[in-house]
């Protein structure tokens, strides 16, 4: 074999090892970026709702707190006393009206108060104190 070709044939089987390494060390490169993003992610989410349960007992002496405990008071009381009143409202004055498009639109107005005042103000403020208390980060310091 002449030297010539035997140093081409060595030039061209060492050229794809040396790819093949690059290519690994890509992804070797690859794999450790993720992994260390990962970890970073992981120790953000781990870290940061015990870092804001520490705040929570501050946040319920805030004005804030405060009124979304008055907002929620008026909400869960005077949302089913304004919705039965103006119900019993159109109840009582319902017989005395003789035209048919004028009751139709009492007794929806009747429904609509009994759906949304009696039905939908309570579950709502339930569902609210629910995701405030055990969603929010400190919210199961104070008693909403």
């Amino acid at each position: 074999m002449c030297p010539s070709k035997q140093s081409t044939a060595t030039a061209t089987e060492s050229t794809p090892n040396n790819q093949l390494s690059r290519s690994d060390s890509r992804v070797l490169t690859r794999s450790v970026r993720v992994l260390a993003l990962t970890i970073t992610t992981l120790g953000i989410i781990a870290v940061d709702p015990v870092s804001a349960q520490t705040t929570g007992d501050a946040f319920c002496e805030t004005d804030m707190a405060t009124t979304i405990t008055n907002i929620f008071n008026l909400i869960q009381f005077g949302g089913p006393l304004i919705g039965g009143v103006i119900a019993l409202g159109t109840t009582v004055i319902l017989p005395s009206i003789r035209r048919v498009d004028m009751k139709k639109e009492i007794k929806s107005a009747r429904n609509q108060a009994v759906l949304w005042g009696v039905i939908v103000a309570p579950l709502g403020t339930a569902i609210l104190q629910f995701l405030l208390t055990n969603v929010v980060a400190g919210g199961s310091s104070c008693s909403f």
